[in-house]
């Protein structure tokens, strides 16, 4: 690897599996620290040894066992990471729930909420959260995943598209406003990957006919290099 991301910091959310673990493992091959937050601690164990044996570096990754859903322990994020490491470079909103594929008048309550809970209300507090460290950082850089599920007609997909659309409009507001700093805001659809949300959304679709996760790894590193030049776009994959 060529290094570009050496000495960053990075925090990747959904980091124990799929886009969010390969980015994890690149990242850390590119010379970052790389903040690995999940749910379960199993899988976030699983990708740190994986890191560990790719790197042969012990101490390239940090491991935070945190659902998103608790949203007060998002708050917490930023002062945490200040006070571990004193800055933060890039962050990476990956994680996200499929919901209850459902028609909009039959989805359960509760599965409502969790969906926009995780895909959109924890990557605002994660916004407010960490944009201190970025505006601190010589080259802040944030990407969050996003889907085409955000535009067109979805049915039977409203939680997700929703959180989707939502999330689209909250992360480019968010740029506009920080036109005047060194952050470079964006968001990336990465169209149809090969990941276990996928298998859930089209249980009979062969999976060897969507690209791997490993293939976007490389879009994502483009993002978050200091002398990236794109802000407030959404870049797609396909």
């Amino acid at each position: 690897m060529t290094g570009r991301l050496q000495n960053r910091v990075a925090l990747i959310t959904g980091a124990s599996r799929g886009i969010g673990a390969i980015l994890a493992e690149r990242f850390a091959l590119e010379g970052a620290h790389v903040l690995l937050l999940a749910r379960t601690r199993g899988g976030l164990e699983e990708v740190d040894d994986r890191i560990r044996t790719a790197t042969g570096k012990e101490n390239c990754t940090t491991l935070i066992e945190l659902d998103l859903a608790d949203l007060d322990q998002v708050d917490l994020l930023g002062p945490t990471i200040a006070n571990r490491f004193g800055l933060l470079d890039i962050v990476i909103g990956n994680a996200a729930i499929l919901g209850e594929m459902a028609p909009v008048n039959h989805i359960d309550a509760d599965i409502w909420t969790q969906a926009l809970d995780v895909n959109l209300n924890a990557n605002w507090r994660l916004i407010r959260t960490t944009d201190p460290l970025l505006r601190q950082s010589d080259a802040g850089r944030a990407v969050f995943v996003t889907s085409g599920a955000a535009h067109g007609k979805r049915p039977y997909w409203g939680a997700y598209a929703v959180s989707k659309a939502a999330l689209e409009m909250m992360v480019t507001c968010w740029a506009a406003e920080s036109e005047q700093t060194n952050m470079k805001i964006n968001l990336l659809d990465p169209g149809a990957t090969r990941t276990s949300m996928r298998a859930k959304a089209y249980p009979g679709e062969d999976p060897g006919t969507v690209k791997p996760p490993e293939d976007l790894a490389g879009i994502f590193v483009d993002l978050c290099v200091p002398d990236c030049t794109h802000h407030g776009e959404v870049i797609r994959a396909y």
